[in-house]
């Protein structure tokens, strides 16, 4: 009879996967790992971000983002190596702030001064912001304007993956309006419209 166990991940890809795991978090964002998308890579690591999420539904108002680590021996051309970095971060803005032109290019440099920051190497870097502006109408007409910013990013690493996650944590709380250091500090309301 045919093993039909899938093949185990190599050990390089399970010590990567340990390091990804054993990050700390700042206590403002609740991280918890979730099914990795099939089919990027042959190994693959992924955790989901909330900033400050209501208890109830443990969905959050401010900010949401999610950190995919991939492993390809086969090194992908794009890669220009064996391992990438997907990462994804989202929150809702205030609609002034939403129209900002700079908006994208302070997303991207958040991004990039976070991985400067910890010492994260890296290379073949890609990605998009997106900032959206909404308008509710009819039965949505009470919850007025709305603004969201979106950052989707890609890039390989170099040595140590823990500067890696820290810096998506990072952007994460940023977009959501926490820059380090304000750990603990009291936001007196979902500031922004949550709809995006």
């Amino acid at each position: 009879m045919a093993d039909q166990r899938p093949p185990a991940s190599p050990p390089a890809f399970e010590s990567a996967a340990d390091e990804v795991r054993a990050t700390l978090f700042r206590d403002d964002l609740t991280v918890r790992e979730i099914p990795a998308p099939a089919g990027l890579a042959s190994d693959a690591i992924a955790l989901a971000g909330d900033v400050r999420p209501e208890a109830e539904d443990g969905e959050s108002a401010y900010g949401t983002g999610r950190f995919i680590l991939l492993h390809d021996p086969d090194e992908p051309s794009p890669w220009n190596g064996p391992w990438r970095i997907v990462c994804f971060a989202q929150a809702p803005l205030e609609p002034d702030i939403g129209t900002d032109p700079l908006l994208a290019d302070v997303a991207w440099a958040w991004l990039t001064d976070a991985l400067a920051s910890r010492g994260a190497v890296f290379h073949s870097e890609s990605g998009t912001a997106t900032k959206t502006l909404s308008k509710g109408f009819g039965s949505l007409a009470a919850e007025g304007d709305g603004a969201q910013i979106e950052l989707r990013a890609s890039w390989s690493p170099e040595g140590p993956l823990t500067p890696h996650v820290e810096a998506w944590a990072e952007l994460v709380c940023m977009l959501a309006g926490l820059p380090p250091g304000s750990e603990g500090i009291a936001m007196l309301a979902a500031r922004r419209s949550a709809r995006g």
